[in-house]
């Protein structure tokens, strides 16, 4: 029984061990998402840059749609600004944007900086619209179609890889989609 108790560490070791080397090959890109095929979670917030104007999840209905789960304090955030910036001017679909667990101020005064894609920023700061989305962290974007339903969930950040290869297709067929329904 003595030689059986001396060797639980190493069976601990050994399933530990398996257990994190098959985390080094899943892809944090592909988290799973309960929202997919559901509407946007039900909110009430402030627009980011005008406190005391509210928004609802139904003012994100009617066109196909990007929710981007931003942060001044998320680098990963600030590499993928610049392709959002281009992605915006392209006017494609609009980018909602969730500015999440940040300082006002300071989403803010990047955005002035360094430029606005967002056609809307929503101002999340307790995070509690991104817990009902179940976002990891920033960034994540979710594809919305025109009934306001989630059709797709993206972590980490967009650059024109991610956009082409992966989003533009979902995003054509969505807009394909709606205009069959007769929005846009």
């Amino acid at each position: 029984m003595k030689k059986l108790v001396l060797f639980l560490p190493l069976v601990v070791f050994l399933g530990l061990g398996v257990f994190l080397y098959k985390g080094l090959f899943l892809n944090p890109q592909k988290l799973d998402s309960a929202l997919e095929g559901k509407p946007i979670p039900t909110f009430e917030l402030e627009v980011l840059e005008k406190s005391g104007e509210t928004l609802t999840n139904e003012t994100l209905k009617g066109k196909v749609s990007l929710l981007n789960v931003w942060a001044t304090w998320c680098p990963s955030c600030k590499y993928e600004h610049p392709f959002l910036m281009t992605l915006a001017r392209k006017d494609i679909l609009p980018i909602y944007g969730i500015n999440y667990r940040d300082e006002r101020a300071l989403a803010v005064r990047e955005l002035s900086r360094e430029g606005n894609p967002y056609a809307i920023n929503i101002y999340d700061h307790n995070g509690r619209l991104g817990l009902d989305l179940g976002v990891y962290g920033a960034p994540e974007s979710f594809l919305v179609d025109h009934k306001g339903i989630i059709r797709y969930r993206y972590a980490g950040p967009i650059d024109s890889r991610v956009w082409k290869e992966t989003l533009y297709p979902m995003v054509q067929e969505l807009q394909a989609e709606a205009a069959k329904d007769g929005a846009s």
